[in-house]
């Protein structure tokens, strides 16, 4: 299969090329031009390039990739033995950040509210733009510990958690990743709860006097479905293998 056809079939479902980003979607890193087995990863780490090179696969498909605005040019150090193993390999490195987080099909926000079970109903746009806080409700009202239970058996970790006072979960919101911030969205959606990766010493604040129960699920955990349902989309569309490389990374 031609990495060209793949990266084409990926920019257009996504819509990549209309979403301003913080670095560069699709194509970032080229291969010798066909590709023959896929694997997938939430961050292109030098893990995941070798544990892709010794799958034999030919591209890489990840959520976080390289060339972040205002980070340094110059391609040393970590980012010259990514690149360089990735070349060395012949594998083609394919991102996708904000078009996979706001997928409303497979995206990150999209696969957790299949996981948790909810039906999405509203969407929060913080930056005034994209829809990026997912808001969806318990119509008979949800405990704080039932949430914290499931949200620990979908995402494989204890969150932490921040009681925002002692009340029932009616109307709850979620944004993948580094999103803690968007707990001020969630107030102004009417959230009793919010779901997010991080957590920063502000949080606690907010989610005291907001009133929110705030979790904090993980980063990379939040953010496992999205490249998943992608790497399965992709099989789907061109039938080639494709294998999801697991990362140990607790945050």
């Amino acid at each position: 299969m031609l990495l060209k056809q793949i990266v084409d079939s990926l920019n257009n479902f996504l819509k990549s090329e209309d979403i301003a980003d913080y670095c560069p979607n699709g194509l970032q890193i080229a291969n010798s031009g066909v590709v023959h087995k896929v694997c997938t990863a939430v961050t292109a780490s030098l893990e995941a390039i070798e544990g892709a090179a010794q799958l034999g696969a030919n591209l890489l498909l990840v959520h976080h990739g390289y060339f972040w605005k205002g980070e340094s040019h110059p391609i040393v150090d970590m980012k010259y033995h990514r690149i360089a193993a990735l070349m060395k390999h012949d594998i083609a490195l394919v991102a996708y950040h904000l078009p996979l987080d706001i997928h409303p099909v497979l995206g990150n926000n999209a696969e957790i509210g299949r996981h948790l079970g909810l039906k999405i109903k509203e969407w929060g746009r913080p930056d005034g733009r994209l829809p990026l806080v997912a808001l969806s409700e318990y119509p008979e009202g949800q405990d704080l510990d039932r949430v914290v239970q499931q949200c620990e058996l979908i995402f494989r970790r204890t969150p932490l958690v921040i009681a925002g006072g002692t009340h029932p979960i009616r109307r709850i919101t979620w944004c993948s990743g580094g999103a803690q911030d968007y707990i001020l969205e969630a107030k102004k959606m009417g959230a009793d709860a919010y779901i997010s990766g991080e957590v920063s010493e502000r949080t606690y604040y907010q989610a005291r006097e907001l009133g929110i129960h705030y979790l904090a699920c993980g980063h990379h955990a939040t953010e496992r479905f999205g490249i998943q349902a992608l790497g399965e989309w992709l099989h789907q569309q061109f039938k080639l293998p494709v294998t999801f490389l697991e990362s140990e990374n607790p945050v």
